[in-house]
């Protein structure tokens, strides 16, 4: 009898418990939005815990089963309704047009300043009217006057990158394994950003450099903790009022905080024994900011904190992917070399000219095509609003419900890219190529709209310079160890090719 009562209950847990995780399933039913059918814990997201091939792949295949028939369709992340947007036509609506129907990022949700102070405060994670003020005040700081008077700084470590190169190129281990492509770049990139946003040396490429590389590895590979946490919450999503994500772990707030102590401290010096500073720089302006608005050092390192990750871990994926695909192609490498050669003074080519060398601003576009750096956005919906929806009915999406834009798919789809596994920079070799495309909702390297990536023309300088010098100085050949496909990392939070990038370089004569 007692093993009957057992069984019965044991059953009657199962069945409650297969209730609770599925309740909800029929919430786009209910609504009239075709999709797939989720599947219990994962949605539909089957990689989303395992990780054995990168999400955006699952994304994909419901893109493509579903994008000639609807402009969008309801999906599950866990048991949680999300809606997936597949018609180009929508992807403007929800960054443009409809901005105020989707002003937030999802990641809002699962964030706030008691659990972490910078990434709450980050332009990334602000809502509403804090966005609002906050871009405002922060926009003028990237203004392309005073890019111009950082470039020196640019090409100073352009030219130390060179340097550690070479040095690179003479020990016996790299002739057979390569150059990290990626470890490269992030030296390359954290000693730029560095010096432009704090006015600090991070000796990236000395043997003794500020643990910057490392600590931005840390932030960008933390996949245990966030599945964990997205495990947790997209199961039981009532606990997304009591959880919240630490993104910005503590030991890297504390050195962040060090390092912005040391800069305000190290300009303020300066500007007390009144020696004139030579170049207008971003911690200028930031500290202008700060006496404004009398802010401390956490709340003036929380407004440099999207300047600074953008620039540190993005840009060196984008700066990576761009050496990769060049040294897959020798002849685009050698075309963009004649391009860039006739241009040099001095080793360099000058800031307004770096706008006007038309390959190699293709070569860079197509680059973030075929690796978007953020595969896919996932926006919030802030105001009910009425969608048409194809051969489907119209629906209503709620206040509150997540908004997934593939990125990856959309510059992935042979119906706007011919054959669009290739690497084919042509496509952007017409001016405004890339806007165009950007207006037609195919192109979303760096978002669009009101919350595109505000640091996209600093961005953009950095990495033209960096290619600029390599091509000119080497030759960039793949290494045999790095894969011939564009498969992408399961794990991480930013695109990258699986297995990493490693690259042969040889001197230029």
């Amino acid at each position: 009898k007692m093993v009957l009562i057992t069984l019965t209950l044991c059953i009657a847990a199962v069945g409650l418990l297969y209730l609770v995780m599925t309740w909800n399933f029929d919430y786009w039913r209910k609504r009239r939005v075709p999709g797939p059918k989720p599947k219990i814990v994962t949605g539909n997201y089957p990689n989303m815990f395992s990780m054995k091939r990168n999400v955006i792949y699952d994304i994909n295949d419901i893109y493509n089963k579903y994008k000639s028939k609807y402009d969008a369709v309801g999906i599950f992340g866990g048991r949680i309704p999300q809606l997936l947007v597949i018609n180009p036509q929508l992807v403007r609506r929800v960054f443009v047009s409809d901005f105020r129907h989707f002003h937030d990022n999802e990641v809002a949700k699962y964030v706030d300043e008691k659990t972490d102070f910078i990434f709450a405060n980050n332009l990334f994670s602000l809502t509403g009217r804090k966005w609002k003020q906050w871009r405002a005040e922060i926009t003028p700081g990237l203004t392309m006057g005073r890019l111009k008077t950082m470039y020196p700084v640019t090409n100073t470590v352009c030219q130390k990158l060179s340097e550690w190169i070479t040095k690179q190129v003479g020990l016996e281990t790299t002739g057979k394994n390569g150059i990290d492509a990626k470890e490269m770049s992030l030296r390359f990139t954290s000693e730029m950003v560095t010096d432009v946003v704090l006015g600090l040396s991070a000796g990236s490429f000395s043997d003794n450099p500020i643990p910057i590389v490392t600590h931005v590895n840390d932030l960008f590979k933390q996949p245990w903790a966030f599945k964990l946490f997205f495990v947790v919450t997209s199961t039981f999503p009532a606990l997304s009022h009591l959880l919240k994500l630490r993104f910005v772990p503590k030991h890297v707030e504390k050195l962040f905080i060090e390092l912005m102590t040391r800069a305000v401290e190290a300009r303020r010096a300066q500007l007390a024994a009144d020696k004139e500073f030579e170049r207008s720089d971003f911690l200028e302006y930031i500290m202008q900011l700060a006496d404004k608005r009398d802010l401390n050092i956490r709340q003036l390192l929380a407004r440099t904190m999207t300047f600074m990750l953008d620039g540190f871990e993005t840009t060196a994926i984008a700066l990576a992917h761009m050496l990769l695909l060049l040294g897959r192609d020798q002849e685009a490498q050698q075309r963009l070399r004649e391009e860039i050669l006739p241009r040099l003074k001095n080793g360099v080519v000058a800031f307004d000219e770096l706008n006007s060398l038309p390959y190699l601003d293709a070569c860079l576009q197509e680059a973030i095509r075929i690796f978007p750096p953020s595969f896919m956005s996932s926006k919030l919906c802030t105001e009910n609003i009425e969608l048409t929806n194809k051969d489907g009915p119209n629906f209503v999406v709620e206040k509150g419900i997540a908004v997934v834009v593939p990125n990856y798919c959309f510059m992935q789809d042979e119906e706007y890219f011919a054959d669009s596994k290739a690497f084919q920079p042509e496509r952007f070799i017409e001016p405004d190529a890339a806007k165009n495309y950007r207006g037609q909702g195919v192109f979303l390297g760096f978002g669009d709209g009101p919350r595109i990536c505000i640091g996209m023309r600093f961005a953009t300088a950095q990495i033209k310079a960096a290619i600029v010098e390599l091509i000119t100085k080497f030759n960039v050949r793949v290494n045999p160890k790095t894969r011939k496909d564009n498969e992408l990392e399961p794990t991480g939070i930013v695109t990258s090719l699986r297995g990493g990038i490693w690259l042969d370089m040889e001197l230029r004569q």
